[in-house]
């Protein structure tokens, strides 16, 4: 059951970032080349990318949405200048200096970054923020969002704090002892309702498992430490991000336990199915796309578990108390059972998939 995992249908920000255009404060560059870094598709974007635009996006279900709408999506991280670099930054603080540093790099001498971010979403700070590293600003404001944009790049930008924003998106261990970086979900900690699954985990499953929306592979880690007839373990992640910390996670879990287990960390959206079955699937899955409630996405990750299960496998998944996975589950799986309740969450094991 694919379910939409895509950009909202009203964006403020990417409908905001274009005002500047529109008024005339701004001129696309002559040569056509834009990198818009954390693009979203939508309708303002497709009628404004050009040729030579180039998206970066490390969220798998909105890379592949800006694909279908016939945009250039590249892989984040590459080191070509242009003359415009347009961002929509992240909420979390560190994250987003670490994307505003990486903008500045990959602007041209004399190329203008321009921003824009909802009020509601720290927008003050965030212009603050670039300010402090790229100098005096540029700002209007429109659609409940602030939009602003540097001088023509120069000497101004502050180049120590430059380089120490760029080392803040750099994978390193976080207080729980987990290589990780900001913006992650749960990425300084563990979270609760992993650390509750983590607990419960039978040392008796065996085979071969996914981990569903894996993070930074905390689960991963988990099952190989606890379940030693594991003969394999697949990772599948929709934001890239999130890639590298698992992978060196899942190498230290092998290495502190004794193991030689073979692994391999997908960028994958999760609701769109898996490419084969599996004896095991364990997951925290995803409940909310931005501040809103999506349950069904916890019903997309079930569904999933569900047809990629061989007739023997076995389901275990952690969710928030209320909710309503239960009627998913039964319709999918002929045995279904709370294993826990605890600290608002509930763990769930299911067995017997359904023909």
């Amino acid at each position: 059951m694919p379910v939409s995992f895509s950009p909202a249908a009203h964006d403020a920000a990417l409908e905001a970032i274009f005002v500047p255009f529109e008024t005339g404060n701004l001129m696309l560059p002559a040569d056509g080349r834009v990198l818009f870094l954390r693009a979203r598709d939508g309708f303002r974007l497709r009628e404004m990318a050009q040729k030579h635009w180039v998206c970066e996006q490390s969220f798998k279900p909105f890379a592949e949405a800006l694909e279908r709408s016939g945009l250039a999506v590249a892989t984040p991280g590459g080191d070509e200048r242009f003359p415009l670099v347009l961002v929509l930054p992240p909420r979390q603080r560190d994250e987003a200096r670490a994307l505003f540093a990486h903008a500045l790099r990959r602007a041209s001498e004399g190329g203008v970054v321009l921003v824009a971010v909802p009020n509601a979403e720290g927008a003050k700070s965030a212009e603050n923020d670039l300010a402090s590293v790229a100098g005096p600003l540029n700002q209007i404001s429109k659609h409940k969002c602030r939009v602003f944009w540097t001088q023509p790049l120069g000497s101004q930008v502050n180049a120590e704090r430059l380089e120490a924003w760029a080392l803040l998106d750099a994978p390193h261990l976080n207080e729980a002892g987990y290589v990780s970086r900001p913006g992650l979900f749960a990425w300084d900690r563990v979270d609760t309702a992993s650390a509750l699954l983590a607990a419960h985990l039978p040392a008796d499953l065996s085979g071969s498992v996914a981990d569903l929306g894996a993070g930074y592979g905390y689960l991963s880690t988990q099952v190989l430490a606890h379940c030693p007839a594991v003969s394999s373990i697949d990772l599948f992640e929709a934001e890239a991000r999130a890639l590298e910390p698992a992978r060196q996670n899942l190498q230290r879990a092998l290495h502190d336990n004794a193991r030689a287990v073979p692994f391999a960390v997908h960028w994958h959206d999760v609701t769109q199915g898996l490419p084969r079955r599996y004896d095991a699937i364990v997951s925290n899955p995803p409940f909310h796309q931005g501040r809103a409630d999506l349950p069904e996405l916890g019903r997309a990750f079930i569904d999933t578990a569900a047809h990629a299960l061989l007739p023997h496998g076995r389901f275990w998944l952690v969710a928030n108390r209320h909710l309503p996975y239960e009627a998913t589950l039964a319709a999918r799986f002929n045995e279904v059972r709370t294993v826990v309740t605890q600290d608002g969450f509930k763990v769930i094991e299911a067995r017997g998939v359904r023909a």
